[in-house]
């Protein structure tokens, strides 16, 4: 447990100290490295990319239970907590009811579900409208989740989704 403490602060500050020294105006890619919480086995990479219609997600995730599993954007980009609470809630800037990734009308950093397969892996990818790299509204130095259980899209704050099986600090990448 202490490892993995020392290893959740260690990648927060490396990604802090590479999201301060980038040009948040400039970021066009970035990633967030998923390390395991709550003593699961789960890790993987979410990337994100700035194209013409938003920003393209790729969400690659091992170690899962079969079936969905909530993922969302939190509001900070600390996963020092051996549960990873210290990530606190859904980032939400305008204050809007937690909703799927394809309303109108949500949080922010509602990215739905992940569904793993049943070896455990989780691919996703789309494009999001909502989210960006840059701006007062951008999600660099935030933290991407993984849930234990299924978001249900519905329930608020957050969707009933359960622990925090992974966390990972979305820090500029190299383009």
């Amino acid at each position: 447990m202490k490892a993995h403490s020392f290893f959740a602060l260690l990648a927060a500050i490396i990604t802090v100290t590479l999201v301060s020294s980038a040009s948040a105006q400039d970021a066009t890619k970035a990633i967030a490295v998923l390390t395991s919480a709550s003593g699961s086995k789960v890790t993987g990479t979410v990337t994100f990319t700035e194209d013409g219609d938003g920003v393209k997600v790729v969400a690659d995730v091992t170690g899962l239970a079969p079936g969905k599993h909530g993922f969302h954007v939190h509001e900070f980009g600390d996963c020092s907590s051996p549960d990873a609470t210290s990530a606190g809630g859904h980032y939400n800037p305008e204050k809007h009811q937690h909703a799927d990734r394809t309303a109108t009308d949500r949080h922010v950093g509602d990215l739905g579900n992940l569904e793993a397969d049943s070896s455990g892996n989780a691919h996703l990818g789309w494009t999001d409208k909502m989210l960006t790299l840059s701006g007062d509204d951008s999600v660099l130095g935030l933290a991407v989740i993984v849930h234990e259980k299924e978001d249900d899209l519905k329930s608020q704050p957050v969707g009933n989704a359960g622990g925090r099986l992974a966390c990972g600090v979305i820090g500029v990448a190299k383009p």
